[in-house]
């Protein structure tokens, strides 16, 4: 009777775990329709705006409404771009994110809540510059179908402050020539797999 019990219980279990797998959703993101920002303030006045060229993230959510996701994010540090070749290049230096001893900038979620019905708190680890720190970002989220394929997609706009300084980029900067705050500013379509 016991044995029959044990077995029971490692079958549930087993099912269980295998439901757990099964039920979560990889979502990739589609490049022709995202955009990975930032914006920072020159000498007080105004206003740069740059983005990373070459970046890929992927969302894995055991909800249908993305509650608990992890978000995977890997942008190429070399591919930063101002719309200003000279700027650009001094910033791929080691003055900022030293491209050639840190080649990536990342960011793995560790939290994914949701604050309203369209709206969530991502929290997790930034790494730029050989620093890892926490920070926690605005979502705001659209789930719809590809109006082609009929699968599902999902927008995100994702928004948020970080200070180049908890980085150590742009050390010999102060902040009144450029600003230690940056706004990060990112857009992207996602496809479920």
């Amino acid at each position: 009777m016991k044995k029959v019990t044990l077995i029971s219980l490692l079958t549930v279990i087993t099912v269980c775990l295998s439901l757990t797998v099964v039920a979560q959703s990889t979502w990739s993101l589609d490049k022709n329709h995202g955009k990975l920002g930032f914006v920072i303030t020159h000498l007080m006045v105004s206003e740069i705006e740059g983005s990373f060229k070459n970046f890929d993230a992927k969302i894995i959510t055991p909800k249908a409404d993305f509650t608990d996701a992890v978000v995977d994010m890997t942008a190429e540090s070399t591919s930063i771009n101002t719309d200003n070749d000279n700027r650009d290049k001094h910033l791929r230096t080691a003055d900022f994110f030293d491209v050639a001893t840190f080649p990536l900038v990342t960011f793995k979620s560790n939290s994914f809540k949701k604050t309203g019905p369209k709206t969530y708190k991502v929290k997790g680890n930034l790494t730029m510059h050989g620093v890892t720190k926490p920070v926690a970002l605005d979502v705001t989220c659209n789930i719809g179908a590809d109006p082609m394929s009929k699968k599902p997609i999902a927008g995100f706009k994702i928004s948020g402050t970080v200070k180049r300084s908890d980085f150590g980029i742009g050390a010999k900067f102060p902040s009144a020539m450029l600003g230690d705050e940056v706004t990060i500013n990112a857009n992207g379509e996602f496809k479920k797999d």
